[in-house]
């Protein structure tokens, strides 16, 4: 189990992604509600009226940015004094630890909460109802099947089945409903007299669910609603996430993790290896804090994730830095990170499949990093954008350093010093001007001289018998 750390401040949170600010106003009203709707989602709640009641929208798949979004409407609705909160559902389901979350804020809201369910809430969906005060459904609209499924959609095992069941049967001893039936939504194998057999799993439909006692009522849309919650005059205020919930929302998609990850990474490889810090420690730093920070709000990475990632940097540095070769402290390094994240995208009951796909996801991360790692060294050295950056030329065991490109053409040479060498100077041989340096004792300018050899640079030189002319006409 982890531990939620609400209350502790991520240190990598450097993107600002705990400011909740102004949203951007949203669009005109959906035709059919009537004048008591005001679409909002940028009005500070101490501006709206006290009998405004606030409308939250869950639609499609519930993530786990849905959280945050509910926790942020039922604090406003509380500040503003709103007499109820109105959660819209039509949903199939989603993450069971985002909607666990969801539930508690539900029962630990100060505004009475109303669910109305437009069209379905199916699994984690009919769990989020059964945690508020009342549950109303529009006419063919249908609730229940919330039987846990792997990510194959095979039914999950036992251990999450009798969690959910339990969680199933707590909320309608709550509501004051026959738990029974509330237990047959999870587990086919619960027969419930007079609505379902053994063998099927419950579904119940508008007029089935209002008949057992799951829905209050059945209405058909929303001005009918307040009607029925005695409040038929109050505007309606639908609350849409901002634009910071909606980042957090992209930033944990499981398609844009494993780049996060790809380029954090990969950004600290490269600052390891670069003399500064640079271009590539700050994208891959930022990127490592749009990760965990992201991860950090919607309750899956904990301080405990943050502070395991940054001792594996620390080990990883030590190994590179400090201590020669490759041991231990660069393989804990190594698993400390990977595990860092591993464990910030899994829930805080994760299931072997949950578990599973976060270290597939890490694994693609490594992947993109060791490919774009290959595409660097083997392409950019020979781009004519880059080329500034990479040393072309480099020297071999054998010649070593060399300040100078080896001049093994010039041994045996004749030549003629342009200066004294005493012992260095300069000479003319063949008609380059060259640094000698004299074996013996001091020449004056103008002998003639002989190079010996010429070793790292040096063109060591003695007095000849003879000048160049001197054999250039024995040769002819």
């Amino acid at each position: 189990m982890k531990s939620p750390m609400t209350g502790l401040p991520a240190p990598v949170l450097a993107l600002g992604l705990a400011v909740v600010a102004a949203s951007a106003s949203g669009g005109p009203a959906p035709p059919g509600l009537g004048s008591v709707f005001v679409r909002s989602t940028s009005v500070a709640p101490s501006a709206q009226s006290a009998a405004t009641v606030v409308r939250v929208p869950i639609s499609g798949t519930i993530e786990l940015g849905v959280a945050p979004f509910v926790a942020r409407a039922l604090a406003e609705a509380a500040e503003s004094g709103a007499p109820a909160v109105i959660i819209e559902l039509d949903t199939p389901g989603g993450r069971v630890d985002a909607a666990w979350k969801i539930i508690d804020d539900l029962r630990d809201a100060e505004v009475p909460t109303y669910a109305y369910v437009n069209r379905r809430a199916l699994s984690a969906g009919a769990m989020i109802a059964l945690a508020t005060d009342r549950i109303y459904m529009r006419p063919g609209s249908t609730i229940g099947a919330a039987t846990p499924v792997t990510g194959e959609g095979e039914r999950a095992p036992e251990k999450m089945v009798s969690a959910m069941r339990s969680e199933f049967r707590a909320l309608a001893e709550e509501r004051g409903l026959d738990p029974l039936v509330a237990e047959a939504m999870v587990d086919e194998s619960i027969e419930v007299p007079g609505v379902s057999e053994a063998g099927r799993l419950l579904t119940l439909t508008t007029d089935e669910a209002t008949a057992v006692g799951v829905a209050d009522a059945e209405v058909r849309d929303l001005i009918e609603l307040l009607e029925v919650m005695r409040l038929p005059a109050a505007p309606v205020r639908e609350v849409q996430p901002n634009w910071a919930e909606a980042i957090v929302r992209f930033l944990t998609n499981p398609a844009v993790a494993p780049l996060l990850l790809s380029l954090g990474f990969l950004g600290l490889i490269v600052e390891v290896r670069t003399p500064s810090f640079g271009v590539a420690g700050a994208v891959g730093l930022a990127s490592l804090a749009a990760f965990f920070g992201a991860h950090h709000l919607v309750h899956l990475a904990g301080i405990e994730e943050i502070l395991l990632f940054g001792a594996g940097v620390v080990l990883i540095a030590l190994e590179v830095l400090v201590i020669p070769g490759f041991g231990i402290a660069g393989i804990l390094g190594t698993v400390a990170v990977l595990g860092a994240a591993v464990m910030g995208m899994v829930g805080q009951v994760p299931t072997f499949d949950q578990v599973f796909n976060a270290a597939g996801l890490v694994a693609l991360s490594i992947i993109l990093v060791g490919v774009a790692g290959w595409a660097l060294v083997r392409h950019l050295p020979r781009s004519n954008r880059f080329s500034g950056l990479f040393l072309r030329d480099s020297t071999s065991r054998e010649t070593g350093y060399l300040s100078v490109p080896p001049r093994e053409d010039l041994v045996g040479g004749l030549g003629v010093t342009s200066t004294d060498l005493r012992p260095t100077g300069v000479a003319i041989i063949n008609d380059e001007r060259i640094h000698v340096v004299t074996e013996g004792p001091w020449l004056e300018a103008g002998t003639p001289i002989r190079v010996l050899e010429v070793a790292s640079g040096r063109v060591l030189v003695r007095r000849a018998k003879q000048s160049p002319e001197s054999e250039h006409r024995n040769e002819a």
